[in-house]
C-alpha cells in the first residue's frame, strides 16, 4: 500500500503543525540554535513494528537523519533500537511527540493485526484472512490501514469509492436485496465488487441468489455464522461468493469464528481500539562537531 511522496509528506507537515504551533519555545529557550543532537528510539515491549518509513520521512522534512535499524513489518522483542537520528537539537526536540505518535499507534495496530492473524492461521489453517474496517481515525485512514498491512492483514475498503457495499440503511432507503443488487450490478463498473451485509442465514442465501459477488454476515455468533455457510453449501452458491464474517469479533472469541468456514473476518477494533506500543526516543547532545 502506497500513497504519492507528496501527498504524504503533505499529511506530515500537518501532524507537525499541529504540534509545534509558532515554535517549541521551550527548546528555542534552553537549547542552543547549533547544537547537535542524536537520538535513538527503542521499543519498550515485544512488537510488529509500523511507520518506520513515515518516520523517516518526518525527519528527513525537519533537518535529520534517521538510519533504520528495524524495518517495518519486523518484530521485534522489548528493548530493540528501531530507529537511529541526528540533527539539530531543536528539531530533534521539536518532532519528538510527533514521531513517537505515529510509531507507537502505527506498530500498535499492527501488532494487534499481527495477533488476530495467527490465530486465524491456526484454527483455519491458512484459510481465512484477517481485515480492518473503515472504523479509523480522520485524517489517519491510510497511516491506520498500512499498518494492517504490514501486521499481515487485509485493507478491506479503503474509500466508498472502492466498492459497493449494501447494508441495512441501503436496503431500508432504496429496496430488496435482490434489488439493491440489481441496481449496483447495471450501474456500476464491472470492475468493483457487490457486497450485501445480511443478518440471517436466509438473507444469506438471497444476497448470493441476487448475484452478490461478497456476502457479510453482520453480528451473527459463530453458530448462526456456520448455519449460514452451510446453508450456502446446501443451496449450491457457496462457491459463488466470498463469505465475510464481521461485527462483536475479537481477540477472545476469533477462534470460533475462524473455524466455521468464512473467507473473511473483519475486526474494527485493530484500528479504532488498538493499544499503542511503548517507545520513546532518547536523546542527547552529538559527539561530532558541526
Amino acid at each position: 500500500m502506497d500513497l504519492n511522496r507528496s501527498i504524504l509528506e503533505d499529511a506530515i507537515r500537518s501532524f507537525l503543525a499541529e504540534d509545534l504551533g509558532f515554535g517549541d519555545i521551550t527548546s528555542n529557550v534552553l537549547v542552543d540554535s547549533k547544537r547537535k543532537g542524536e537520538g535513538r528510539v527503542v521499543c519498550g515491549e515485544n512488537a510488529v513494528i509500523a511507520g518506520i518509513e513515515e518516520a523517516l520521512v518526518l525527519l528527513e522534512l525537519t533537518g535529520c537523519q534517521g538510519t533504520t535499524r528495524a524495518h517495518d513489518g519486523d518484530r521485534v522483542k522489548a528493548g530493540t533500537m528501531i530507529l537511529s537520528a541526528r540533527g539539530p537539537a531543536r528539531a530533534l526536540l521539536g518532532v519528538e511527540r510527533t514521531l513517537l505518535n505515529l510509531l507507537t499507534h502505527m506498530s500498535g495496530v499492527a501488532t494487534a493485526t499481527a495477533d488476530l492473524v495467527s490465530i486465524a492461521n491456526r484454527e483455519s489453517r491458512g484459510k481465512v484472512r484477517i481485515a480492518c474496517t473503515r472504523k479509523t481515525l480522520p485524517g489517519l485512514r491510510y497511516f491506520e490501514k498500512r499498518a494492517v498491512e504490514l501486521g499481515g492483514g487485509d485493507t478491506h475498503r479503503l474509500r466508498l469509492d472502492d466498492a459497493v457495499l449494501i447494508k441495512d440503511n441501503h436496503l431500508e432507503l432504496a429496496g430488496s436485496v435482490s434489488e439493491c443488487v440489481r441496481k449496483a450490478k447495471e450501474t456500476v463498473s464491472f470492475t468493483r465488487k457487490v457486497e450485501v451485509e445480511v443478518t440471517t442465514p436466509d438473507q444469506a442465501v438471497d444476497a448470493a441468489n441476487a448475484g452478490a459477488d461478497i456476502v457479510l454476515l453482520d453480528n451473527m455468533t459463530p453458530k448462526e455464522v456456520e448455519r449460514s455457510v452451510a446453508l450456502l453449501e446446501i443451496k449450491n452458491l457457496r462457491n459463488r461468493v466470498l463469505v465475510e464474517a464481521s461485527g462483536g469479533i475479537r481477540k477472545e472469541n476469533l477462534a470460533s469464528y475462524a473455524k466455521t468456514g468464512v473467507d473473511v473476518i473483519s475486526v474494527g477494533a485493530i484500528t479504532h481500539s488498538a493499544l499503542a506500543v511503548d517507545m520513546s526516543l532518547e536523546i542527547h547532545a552529538s559527539r561530532k562537531r558541526g
